[in-house]
């Protein structure tokens, strides 16, 4: 479980954004057509719209696959730390934030579709809602539990700041959403080689 924990926290976050650069590559014309625009309006049913477009299923599948290589990423992690509330706690939530990600495989509504709302965007929202209601607080306790952690030290404060700067992008929107992704995916993927040195 161990080892392939490390696999999924490092595979993870390279695969949702290679993902993402091509599928918004090659669906840019139809993004286009929902009013998304790569620099003006960049998180305008992007990068959920994706799912709706020639090669949607491709978007499905990615939040399938790294939602669930995001929970067993978050169950490997909590055998590499200490016992204790906040790493139960932590981990816990990151699992909780892998399966909210594989709730976005429901497609979305396009924001300007006239309503009423499909029972599958509604499910959409209340997993992206449940996605930034963990994956944030999580890294937050997480990184008190690397705090209290001879072996995990050195990443606490990294976290929180990952942390901060994810809330702070994440709420602001706009182009500033890219940073959050930075953030986040890169987040994961130091944690991921800090389980790996620690094999």
């Amino acid at each position: 479980m161990k080892r392939l924990a490390v696999v999924c926290g490092l595979a993870g976050p390279i695969l949702f954004a290679a993902m993402l650069i091509w599928l918004t590559t090659i669906e840019q014309d139809f993004m286009r057509t929902l009013g998304w625009d790569g620099l003006r309006r960049p998180t305008l049913d992007w990068p959920s719209g994706l799912a709706l477009g020639p090669y949607g299923g491709w978007m499905v599948a990615t939040f399938l696959v790294c939602g669930l290589l995001m929970s067993l990423f978050a169950l490997g992690l909590r055998a590499y730390m200490a016992p204790d509330p906040f790493s139960t706690a932590g981990t816990a939530l990151l699992l909780l934030a892998g399966l909210a990600m594989m709730g976005e495989a429901f497609l979305a509504d396009p924001t300007r579709a006239p309503p009423p709302p499909t029972w599958h965007g509604v499910l959409h929202d209340v997993f992206f809602v449940a996605l930034g209601l963990t994956l944030m607080p999580g890294m937050l306790v997480l990184g008190r539990a690397f705090q209290l952690d001879p072996r995990w030290r050195g990443l606490a404060i990294y976290t929180w700041s990952s942390a901060a700067l994810a809330l702070f992008t994440f709420f602001f929107k706009g182009i500033a959403f890219y940073v959050f992704l930075a953030a986040v995916l890169t987040w994961s993927e130091v944690v991921a080689l800090r389980m790996r040195s620690l094999q």
